[in-house]
């Protein structure tokens, strides 16, 4: 393997390699490596900040190891409480089926699913017994659990932990033991768990398994981890437009982070891009397209990424109305002159919530047929043909009833 090559498999896009010279040992053999990578199907959606660690086990399926994709149809009824400051809901089965459903469709458009083997952990775990469980959960005390970071910040401020959570870990631990893991992929919020399975594996006289780390990346406010809870996400299966448009809007701080993580493009550009922008010789708008045409072009094609592109250029920067029917929101005349604005935005998506509507409205991000709306507003007067944008890529068209 060259130097080059090598380093992009080992530095580009990881945090840490726990342990970097045991996992080269075992590349370096030349047998193929089991890649485990799990996730528990509690959304059925996968945005761009899970792609940095889809992409690593893609690079890896590419010189001839294997992805042992592991759908967590148990642990997603308990909820991951990594990172968390409660407990999260359990889920049913069939609402873990249908998300797992979903999940994998997009799984598939980073990941060669020829090269995955697709595990449920219902294999293993629906004939546990409780003897079993007395057993497993004997390996490990209370105390090592409760010095993880996000569970000893809840046992401090007096926020429950469930029996079930503290079993989380554990369950996640036994997966890699069942399908003999060489090496497990997972955020950085994810290390505790990735260490008990190496911990379990060699308890039970396996060989310990490798952990790769990866970033967490941020959302589109720059801040918080991306997450589609907090509407800071940019899906995979999100429409070209809106995977630009959403990549537009990220801060100028975040280009280095994400072309690094989620796009392919050469060291040298890579690091002549780092040097325009701490200097400011560069052109932060233009490297941002450079990033949003790389995003839409990994998941729709090159000639959908330059459409976007038009779009967003004619659209948000001239200021121009869409050409197509399909880049608008369609609301009737009879809906609309029955509800308040906040509910038109909610119902067409173009708010999330009815505080998001609240927020878009109050900073003067609506315009009806070409004019600024004042921040108050409720309720409109709206006629058939009106034309409304919302923020700077929304579009609504009110329509007669059909």
């Amino acid at each position: 393997m060259k130097e080059t090559d090598r380093n992009r498999l080992l530095k580009r896009g990881v945090s840490e390699i726990i342990v970097e010279e045991e996992f080269l040992e075992r590349l370096n053999t030349g047998k193929p490596l089991r890649l485990k990578m799990g996730f528990d199907p509690s959304a059925p959606d996968i945005h761009v900040g899970h792609a940095v660690g889809l992409r690593k086990l893609r690079q890896l399926q590419e010189i001839g190891h294997k992805v042992v994709l592991i759908v967590g149809d148990w642990t997603a009824q308990i909820g991951d409480p990594s990172g968390r400051s409660q407990t999260r809901p359990m889920l049913t089965k069939s609402e873990v089926m249908i998300n797992a459903e979903t999940y994998m469709k997009q799984f598939f458009k980073i990941i060669d699913e020829q090269k995955t083997e697709t595990r449920f952990q219902s294999e293993w775990f629906g004939t546990f017994t409780i003897a079993d469980v007395i057993k497993l959960t004997s390996r490990f005390t209370v105390a090592q659990f409760l010095a993880r970071e996000d569970f000893a910040k809840r046992y401090r401020s007096n926020h429950p932990i469930a029996i079930t959570e503290l079993l989380y870990p554990l369950l996640q631990a036994y997966d890699s033991v069942a399908v003999k893991s060489d090496v497990e992929f997972g955020g950085t919020d994810q290390k505790f768990n990735l260490l008990v399975g190496r911990d379990l594996q060699e308890m039970m006289g396996d060989k310990p398994q490798q952990c790769f780390i990866m970033p967490l990346l941020p959302g589109t406010d720059g801040i918080q981890k991306m997450s589609k809870s907090l509407g800071n996400y940019i899906g995979i299966s999100e429409p070209a437009n809106d995977i630009y448009g959403k990549t537009m809007s990220l801060p100028d701080s975040m280009i280095i982070e994400y072309l690094e993580n989620v796009t392919d493009i050469p060291e040298g550009e890579l690091s002549d891009a780092r040097v325009a922008l701490k200097d400011n010789s560069g052109d932060p708008m233009e490297l941002k397209k450079r990033l949003a045409r790389e995003l839409v072009q990994q998941f729709h094609g090159e000639s959908e990424a330059l459409r976007a592109q038009d779009y967003f250029e004619r659209t948000v920067q001239r200021r121009e109305l869409p050409q197509g029917t399909e880049d608008y929101k369609i609301y009737s005349i009879t809906e609309a002159s029955e509800k308040k604005l906040t509910k038109i935005l909610v119902d067409t998506g173009l708010a999330v919530s009815t505080s998001d509507a609240r927020r878009i409205i109050a900073q003067g991000g609506i315009e009806l047929n070409g004019n600024k709306l004042p921040g108050e507003v409720i309720k409109l007067e709206l006629n058939p043909g009106d034309v409304m944008r919302v923020g700077r890529r929304g579009f609504l068209k009110i329509v007669r009833d059909s």
